[in-house]
């Protein structure tokens, strides 16, 4: 046992010490997740330029080499020969594209600005989740090392027994039972103080990889998250939640891509440009010409597509409409559980601090007691384990109001909200 503990993780006053808020700052540089999610919404952010783009000119050039295998000559009476096909034919040519009315586009550029909010929205509920995650990871793997603490003094308080144990055995005070029971206690004790300290090399691990730095930091215990008491949480969520926003963003979305369909049936008008120039000069006896066409363009049957995506924008509508309720539905459940989880957590957290308090003055008192000859030994072991269980049993409770505060904060849309 004793080689046990010395390659378990041991929480060293040299190591540096993470706070809750270094943490969650170096989640908002590092987090993978939280980068991924910014690189979509940057590629999300083109969704404008690239509906725009469907209303700027475009410009092509071409320009080609024909080998022919004979020379055209024509001679005009009274004038010049002009030579239409010769041997080697060089030409080029410009093309401009201009959209006049485009009401396809319309919408289009419209929606495309509607997605990119949606998209912001999206981002910035996926940035909540992991700090939140990263928070709740803080809260568990801090109360994991106090809970150490703990186990170290139950630990040293047998370790302290089993040797005043011993000697009063040596000197015929006490039975061989009582000897063996204080080993038996230490030897709990020390396992119980192994899965302590593994379990928290667990949780820090994992805060580690959250956060992508080294797991070569101890940690301070936070105090419980401060809870708005004034005001109404739900109707705030529903104000403040990016998931609520997005969720109606959506249905915005839907209808601006129904109304799109409707502006398909309308025509389309465009200003089309092209220069052409080459070695073989035409009837005309120049080498270069260009024309400008206006174009309409008016689908008046595509065998029935259109209707087709009105029906399935339609569905698409009532799908965002059921979706957007369901989102606040789920906020205010989500709001309103929250806050009874946390009342609860608290009545808990209480309670457990009473039972604390108690059972220090118990094992104070029964400790008094049998240095007085009145306590037996297996009444000073039975306090002091108590009062280990009441210190984790404290410890574990606060770490429950303390993620049961974060909860609520994150349910009514106030934790990590982004200040205007």
């Amino acid at each position: 046992m004793i080689a046990l503990l010395a390659v378990t993780l041991t929480v060293s006053a040299a190591t540096p010490v993470l706070t809750l808020n270094e943490a969650l700052e170096a989640a908002r540089k590092d987090n993978l997740d939280l980068k991924v999610a910014q690189a979509r919404l940057e590629q999300s952010r083109l969704l404008s330029n690239r509906a725009w783009a469907g209303y700027l000119p475009t410009v092509t050039v071409s320009g080609s080499y024909t080998r022919n295998s004979n020379e055209a000559v024509v001679a005009l009476p009274g004038g010049p020969q002009i030579v239409i096909q010769p041997f080697n034919q060089l030409g080029a040519q410009a093309d401009l594209r201009q959209a006049i009315i485009a009401p396809s586009l319309w919408p289009a550029i419209h929606n495309a600005g509607i997605a990119e909010d949606v998209a912001e929205l999206n981002t910035e509920n996926v940035r909540r989740e992991i700090l939140f995650s990263v928070a709740a990871a803080y809260f568990s793997a801090a109360s994991l090392q106090e809970a150490i603490r703990a186990t170290q003094f139950l630990l040293d308080v047998n370790k302290s027994r089993e040797a005043d144990t011993q000697k009063r055995f040596d000197a015929g005070t006490v039975t061989k039972v009582a000897l063996l029971r204080s080993q038996l206690d230490r030897t709990r004790a020390e396992q119980d103080l192994v899965r302590a300290r593994n379990a928290f090399a667990s949780a820090r691990l994992a805060l580690a990889t959250l956060i992508q730095r080294d797991s070569d930091f101890t940690l301070e215990l936070p105090p419980v998250p401060q809870v708005p008491t004034e005001g109404d949480l739900v109707k705030q969520a529903l104000e403040q939640r990016p998931d609520v926003a997005a969720a109606r963003r959506n249905l915005d979305l839907a209808l601006g891509r129904k109304n799109g369909v409707w502006f398909s049936y309308l025509p389309n008008v465009s200003l089309a440009g092209t220069y052409r120039i080459s070695n073989a000069a035409g009837f005309a006896g120049q080498n270069d010409t260009w024309l400008v066409s206006l174009l309409a363009q008016w689908t008046l049957w595509d065998g029935g597509i259109r209707e087709i995506n009105v029906r399935e924008e339609s569905a698409r509508v009532a799908e965002a409409s059921a979706l957007q309720k369901q989102a606040e539905a789920r906020t205010v459940e989500e709001v309103s559980r929250a806050r009874l989880d946390y009342e609860n957590a608290q009545a808990n957290l209480t309670k457990a601090e009473e039972a604390l308090g108690l059972a220090r003055e118990t094992q104070r008192l029964t400790e008094i007691s049998f240095k007085a000859g009145v306590a037996t030994y297996l009444e000073v072991a039975d306090a002091n384990s108590a009062l280990t269980s009441s210190e984790v049993g404290a410890i574990s409770e606060r770490l429950q109001t303390s993620v049961a505060a974060l909860r609520l904060l994150r349910a009514a849309g106030f934790f990590e909200a982004k200040k205007e």
